[in-house]
Protein backbone atom coordinates (compact mmCIF):
# COMPACT_ATOMS: atom_id res chain seq x y z
CA UNK A 1 0.00 0.00 0.00
CA UNK A 2 2.93 2.28 -0.69
CA UNK A 3 4.36 4.40 -3.46
CA UNK A 4 7.98 5.45 -3.73
CA UNK A 5 8.79 9.11 -4.16
CA UNK A 6 11.85 11.27 -4.53
CA UNK A 7 13.07 12.42 -1.10
CA UNK A 8 12.59 16.06 -0.18
CA UNK A 9 15.63 18.23 0.14
CA UNK A 10 18.27 19.04 -2.45
CA UNK A 11 16.88 19.62 -5.95
CA UNK A 12 17.11 16.59 -8.18
CA UNK A 13 19.00 18.42 -10.87
CA UNK A 14 21.58 19.62 -8.38
CA UNK A 15 22.12 16.05 -7.21
CA UNK A 16 22.47 14.87 -10.77
CA UNK A 17 24.99 17.54 -11.66
CA UNK A 18 27.12 16.76 -8.60
CA UNK A 19 27.13 13.05 -9.32
CA UNK A 20 27.88 13.57 -13.00
CA UNK A 21 30.86 15.74 -12.03
CA UNK A 22 32.06 13.02 -9.67
CA UNK A 23 31.58 10.44 -12.40
CA UNK A 24 33.67 12.45 -14.84
CA UNK A 25 36.45 12.69 -12.28
CA UNK A 26 36.47 8.93 -11.78
CA UNK A 27 35.20 7.88 -15.21
CA UNK A 28 33.55 4.91 -13.48
CA UNK A 29 29.88 5.66 -12.85
CA UNK A 30 27.56 3.04 -14.33
CA UNK A 31 23.94 3.73 -13.36
CA UNK A 32 22.80 0.38 -14.73
CA UNK A 33 25.36 -1.33 -12.48
CA UNK A 34 23.86 0.44 -9.48
CA UNK A 35 20.39 -0.48 -10.72
CA UNK A 36 21.41 -4.15 -10.77
CA UNK A 37 22.87 -3.80 -7.27
CA UNK A 38 19.53 -2.57 -5.88
CA UNK A 39 17.73 -5.47 -7.54
CA UNK A 40 20.26 -7.94 -6.16
CA UNK A 41 19.92 -6.60 -2.62
CA UNK A 42 16.15 -6.18 -2.28
CA UNK A 43 14.65 -7.40 -5.55
CA UNK A 44 13.34 -3.99 -6.57
CA UNK A 45 13.56 -3.21 -10.28
CA UNK A 46 13.71 0.53 -10.73
CA UNK A 47 12.33 1.47 -14.16
CA UNK A 48 14.56 3.62 -16.32
CA UNK A 49 12.22 6.58 -15.84
CA UNK A 50 12.89 6.38 -12.08
CA UNK A 51 16.66 6.06 -12.23
CA UNK A 52 16.94 9.70 -11.21
CA UNK A 53 15.86 8.61 -7.74
CA UNK A 54 18.81 6.23 -7.65
CA UNK A 55 21.23 8.87 -8.91
CA UNK A 56 20.09 11.31 -6.25
CA UNK A 57 20.33 8.64 -3.53
CA UNK A 58 23.92 7.81 -4.49
CA UNK A 59 24.81 11.48 -4.56
CA UNK A 60 23.29 12.14 -1.13
CA UNK A 61 25.11 9.17 0.37
CA UNK A 62 28.55 10.10 -0.99
CA UNK A 63 28.13 13.74 0.06
CA UNK A 64 27.07 12.74 3.58
CA UNK A 65 30.16 10.60 4.10
CA UNK A 66 32.69 12.54 2.05
CA UNK A 67 33.11 9.68 -0.40
CA UNK A 68 33.17 9.29 -4.14
CA UNK A 69 30.75 7.07 -6.02
CA UNK A 70 33.56 4.64 -6.72
CA UNK A 71 34.70 4.39 -3.09
CA UNK A 72 31.09 3.97 -1.97
CA UNK A 73 30.67 1.10 -4.41
CA UNK A 74 33.69 -0.73 -3.03
CA UNK A 75 32.69 -0.17 0.62
CA UNK A 76 29.09 -1.38 0.32
CA UNK A 77 29.79 -5.15 0.52
CA UNK A 78 31.46 -4.79 3.92
CA UNK A 79 29.68 -1.78 5.41
CA UNK A 80 26.16 -2.57 6.59
CA UNK A 81 25.54 1.01 7.72
CA UNK A 82 26.36 2.51 4.32
CA UNK A 83 24.27 -0.16 2.57
CA UNK A 84 21.23 0.57 4.73
CA UNK A 85 21.59 4.34 4.34
CA UNK A 86 21.74 4.02 0.57
CA UNK A 87 18.66 1.78 0.52
CA UNK A 88 16.79 4.19 2.78
CA UNK A 89 17.53 7.05 0.41
CA UNK A 90 16.44 5.06 -2.63
CA UNK A 91 13.27 3.78 -0.96
CA UNK A 92 11.77 6.82 0.70
CA UNK A 93 8.12 5.80 0.98
CA UNK A 94 4.91 7.72 0.62
CA UNK A 95 1.75 6.34 2.13
CA UNK A 96 -1.37 7.65 3.76
CA UNK A 97 -3.99 6.66 6.29
CA UNK A 98 -6.97 4.58 5.15
CA UNK A 99 -5.66 4.56 1.61
CA UNK A 100 -7.82 1.67 0.38
CA UNK A 101 -10.90 1.61 2.59
CA UNK A 102 -12.50 -1.55 1.07
CA UNK A 103 -9.45 -3.60 2.10
CA UNK A 104 -9.52 -2.22 5.64
CA UNK A 105 -13.24 -2.86 5.90
CA UNK A 106 -12.72 -6.45 4.70
CA UNK A 107 -10.05 -7.08 7.34
CA UNK A 108 -12.16 -5.48 10.07
CA UNK A 109 -15.18 -7.62 9.20
CA UNK A 110 -13.08 -10.79 9.23
CA UNK A 111 -11.47 -9.81 12.56
CA UNK A 112 -14.91 -9.24 14.06
CA UNK A 113 -16.07 -12.69 12.94
CA UNK A 114 -12.89 -14.25 14.27
CA UNK A 115 -13.30 -12.67 17.69
CA UNK A 116 -16.89 -13.90 17.95
CA UNK A 117 -15.94 -17.48 17.08
CA UNK A 118 -12.81 -17.27 19.24
CA UNK A 119 -14.95 -16.23 22.20
CA UNK A 120 -17.08 -19.33 21.75
CA UNK A 121 -13.98 -21.54 21.59
CA UNK A 122 -12.35 -19.88 24.58
CA UNK A 123 -15.41 -20.54 26.70
CA UNK A 124 -14.87 -24.22 25.98
CA UNK A 125 -11.11 -24.55 26.44
CA UNK A 126 -10.22 -21.43 28.43
CA UNK A 127 -7.91 -19.92 25.78
CA UNK A 128 -8.42 -17.39 23.03
CA UNK A 129 -6.41 -17.24 19.80
CA UNK A 130 -4.96 -13.88 18.77
CA UNK A 131 -6.01 -12.49 15.41
CA UNK A 132 -2.76 -11.82 13.56
CA UNK A 133 -2.23 -9.35 10.72
CA UNK A 134 0.96 -8.77 8.75
CA UNK A 135 1.30 -5.51 6.81
CA UNK A 136 4.04 -6.10 4.20
CA UNK A 137 5.90 -3.03 2.94
CA UNK A 138 4.34 -0.87 5.65
CA UNK A 139 6.39 2.23 4.77
CA UNK A 140 6.11 4.79 7.59
CA UNK A 141 3.24 2.93 9.24
CA UNK A 142 0.05 4.57 8.01
CA UNK A 143 -1.51 1.34 6.73
CA UNK A 144 -0.58 -0.56 9.90
CA UNK A 145 -1.97 2.09 12.21
CA UNK A 146 -5.08 2.41 10.05
CA UNK A 147 -5.79 -1.28 10.55
CA UNK A 148 -5.24 -0.95 14.30
CA UNK A 149 -7.57 2.05 14.51
CA UNK A 150 -10.30 0.31 12.53
CA UNK A 151 -10.20 -2.82 14.67
CA UNK A 152 -10.02 -0.89 17.94
CA UNK A 153 -13.02 1.24 16.92
CA UNK A 154 -15.26 -1.88 16.76
CA UNK A 155 -14.09 -2.35 19.54
CA UNK A 156 -11.93 -5.44 19.05
CA UNK A 157 -9.14 -6.31 21.45
CA UNK A 158 -7.84 -9.78 20.65
CA UNK A 159 -5.45 -8.88 17.82
CA UNK A 160 -1.84 -8.05 17.02
CA UNK A 161 -0.48 -6.36 13.90
CA UNK A 162 3.05 -6.58 12.50
CA UNK A 163 4.32 -4.04 9.99
CA UNK A 164 7.52 -4.75 8.05
CA UNK A 165 9.62 -2.83 5.57
CA UNK A 166 13.11 -2.98 4.07
CA UNK A 167 13.73 0.69 4.94
CA UNK A 168 15.13 1.26 8.42
CA UNK A 169 14.22 4.93 8.24
CA UNK A 170 10.60 4.06 7.44
CA UNK A 171 10.42 1.58 10.32
CA UNK A 172 11.76 4.15 12.79
CA UNK A 173 9.11 6.62 11.65
CA UNK A 174 6.39 3.98 11.88
CA UNK A 175 7.38 3.08 15.44
CA UNK A 176 7.35 6.71 16.45
CA UNK A 177 3.74 7.01 15.26
CA UNK A 178 3.84 10.77 14.80
CA UNK A 179 2.35 12.51 11.76
CA UNK A 180 1.24 15.89 10.43
CA UNK A 181 -2.22 17.47 10.21
CA UNK A 182 -2.58 16.50 6.55
CA UNK A 183 -2.50 12.83 7.53
CA UNK A 184 -5.02 13.35 10.33
CA UNK A 185 -7.59 14.68 7.87
CA UNK A 186 -7.64 11.26 6.18
CA UNK A 187 -8.73 9.43 9.35
CA UNK A 188 -12.49 8.69 9.64
CA UNK A 189 -14.43 10.34 12.45
CA UNK A 190 -14.94 7.04 14.27
CA UNK A 191 -11.15 6.60 14.50
CA UNK A 192 -10.24 10.14 15.54
CA UNK A 193 -10.39 8.92 19.14
CA UNK A 194 -6.99 7.31 18.53
CA UNK A 195 -5.36 10.62 17.55
CA UNK A 196 -3.50 12.30 20.39
CA UNK A 197 -2.10 15.82 19.93
CA UNK A 198 1.51 16.42 20.83
CA UNK A 199 1.66 18.50 23.98
CA UNK A 200 4.74 20.25 22.64
CA UNK A 201 6.19 20.25 19.13
CA UNK A 202 9.52 19.31 20.67
CA UNK A 203 8.00 15.89 21.46
CA UNK A 204 8.40 15.10 17.80
CA UNK A 205 12.11 14.89 18.56
CA UNK A 206 12.19 14.03 22.24
CA UNK A 207 9.72 11.13 22.32
CA UNK A 208 11.37 7.82 23.06
CA UNK A 209 8.74 5.32 21.93
CA UNK A 210 10.20 1.81 21.74
CA UNK A 211 13.47 3.06 23.25
CA UNK A 212 14.69 4.67 20.02
CA UNK A 213 17.67 6.95 20.63
CA UNK A 214 18.18 7.78 16.95
CA UNK A 215 14.63 8.80 16.07
CA UNK A 216 15.43 12.49 15.75
CA UNK A 217 18.16 11.86 13.23
CA UNK A 218 16.52 9.01 11.33
CA UNK A 219 12.99 10.36 10.82
CA UNK A 220 11.29 13.39 9.34
CA UNK A 221 9.28 14.26 12.44
CA UNK A 222 9.93 18.02 12.34
CA UNK A 223 6.39 18.76 11.19
CA UNK A 224 4.59 16.21 13.37
CA UNK A 225 1.44 17.59 15.00
CA UNK A 226 -0.05 14.47 16.59
CA UNK A 227 0.71 10.91 17.55
CA UNK A 228 -1.10 7.58 17.58
CA UNK A 229 -2.73 7.00 20.97
CA UNK A 230 -0.64 4.80 23.30
CA UNK A 231 -3.54 2.36 23.70
CA UNK A 232 -2.81 1.01 20.21
CA UNK A 233 0.93 0.64 20.69
CA UNK A 234 0.64 -2.54 22.74
CA UNK A 235 -1.01 -4.31 19.80
CA UNK A 236 1.25 -3.05 17.01
CA UNK A 237 4.90 -3.81 16.28
CA UNK A 238 7.28 -3.05 13.43
CA UNK A 239 10.31 -4.92 12.13
CA UNK A 240 12.97 -4.46 9.48
CA UNK A 241 12.48 -7.24 6.92
CA UNK A 242 13.49 -7.88 3.32
CA UNK A 243 10.59 -9.63 1.58
CA UNK A 244 12.86 -11.48 -0.87
CA UNK A 245 14.51 -13.29 2.04
CA UNK A 246 13.20 -16.79 2.69
CA UNK A 247 13.20 -16.33 6.46
CA UNK A 248 9.88 -14.84 7.62
CA UNK A 249 9.81 -11.98 10.16
CA UNK A 250 7.87 -14.11 12.65
CA UNK A 251 7.20 -17.78 13.29
CA UNK A 252 3.48 -17.15 13.72
CA UNK A 253 1.03 -17.86 10.92
CA UNK A 254 -1.11 -14.87 9.97
CA UNK A 255 -4.87 -14.61 9.61
CA UNK A 256 -4.45 -11.70 7.19
CA UNK A 257 -1.44 -10.70 5.10
CA UNK A 258 -1.88 -7.39 3.32
CA UNK A 259 0.64 -6.56 0.59
CA UNK A 260 -0.48 -3.76 -1.70
CA UNK A 261 1.28 -1.70 -4.39
CA UNK A 262 4.65 -3.34 -3.79
CA UNK A 263 4.81 -6.38 -6.07
CA UNK A 264 4.86 -4.20 -9.17
CA UNK A 265 8.48 -3.31 -8.37
CA UNK A 266 9.55 -6.96 -8.69
CA UNK A 267 10.05 -9.17 -11.72
CA UNK A 268 7.29 -11.69 -12.30
CA UNK A 269 9.35 -14.69 -11.17
CA UNK A 270 10.21 -12.84 -7.95
CA UNK A 271 6.55 -11.98 -7.47
CA UNK A 272 5.69 -15.68 -7.67
CA UNK A 273 8.34 -16.54 -5.07
CA UNK A 274 7.15 -13.78 -2.75
CA UNK A 275 3.52 -14.83 -3.05
CA UNK A 276 4.46 -18.47 -2.40
CA UNK A 277 6.26 -17.45 0.80
CA UNK A 278 3.32 -15.29 1.87
CA UNK A 279 0.95 -18.20 1.37
CA UNK A 280 3.20 -20.33 3.59
CA UNK A 281 2.85 -17.73 6.33
CA UNK A 282 -0.93 -17.52 5.92
CA UNK A 283 -3.04 -19.57 8.34
CA UNK A 284 -5.52 -22.06 6.92
CA UNK A 285 -8.70 -20.15 6.17
CA UNK A 286 -6.81 -16.86 6.30
CA UNK A 287 -6.49 -14.24 3.58
CA UNK A 288 -3.86 -12.52 1.45
CA UNK A 289 -4.90 -9.07 0.20
CA UNK A 290 -3.18 -7.50 -2.79
CA UNK A 291 -3.79 -4.21 -4.59
CA UNK A 292 -6.61 -4.22 -7.16
CA UNK A 293 -5.32 -5.59 -10.46
CA UNK A 294 -2.08 -6.84 -8.89
CA UNK A 295 -0.60 -10.31 -9.65
CA UNK A 296 -3.59 -11.46 -11.70
CA UNK A 297 -1.37 -14.17 -13.18
CA UNK A 298 -1.19 -15.96 -9.81
CA UNK A 299 -2.82 -19.40 -9.80
CA UNK A 300 -1.80 -21.14 -6.54
CA UNK A 301 -3.21 -24.58 -5.82
CA UNK A 302 -3.61 -23.87 -2.10
CA UNK A 303 -5.40 -20.52 -2.46
CA UNK A 304 -8.66 -19.42 -4.06
CA UNK A 305 -9.55 -15.95 -5.17
CA UNK A 306 -12.61 -14.50 -3.44
CA UNK A 307 -15.20 -12.84 -5.64
CA UNK A 308 -15.18 -9.31 -4.27
CA UNK A 309 -16.01 -6.20 -6.32
CA UNK A 310 -13.36 -3.98 -4.73
CA UNK A 311 -10.76 -6.13 -2.95
CA UNK A 312 -8.16 -8.40 -4.57
CA UNK A 313 -8.27 -11.09 -1.90
CA UNK A 314 -7.21 -14.73 -1.78
CA UNK A 315 -8.14 -17.33 0.85
CA UNK A 316 -5.97 -20.25 1.89
CA UNK A 317 -8.01 -23.40 1.39
CA UNK A 318 -5.44 -26.06 2.26
CA UNK A 319 -1.86 -26.34 3.45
Amino acid sequence: MNNFTQPDGDPIQSGKNSLVTDARQEDSLDVQQWQRYIEQEIGFVLPDVQLQWLINAIDRTVLTHGLTANSLWHQLPNNTMLRQQLLDKVLIHESRFFRHMPSIEFVTKYARQHQLTASDRSSDNGSSELFRIWSVGCASGQETWSLAMSLAAEPLTNYVILGTDVSQQAILQARLGQYDKRQQLLIPARCQQFVQPLRDKSEAHQSNFYGLSAVKKATNSTHADWQVAPILQQRVSFALHNIIEKKPPTSHLQHVIICQNMLLYFRKFDQRDILARLSEQCALGGYIILAPGEALFWRPSNMRRIAHPQVNVWQKIHA
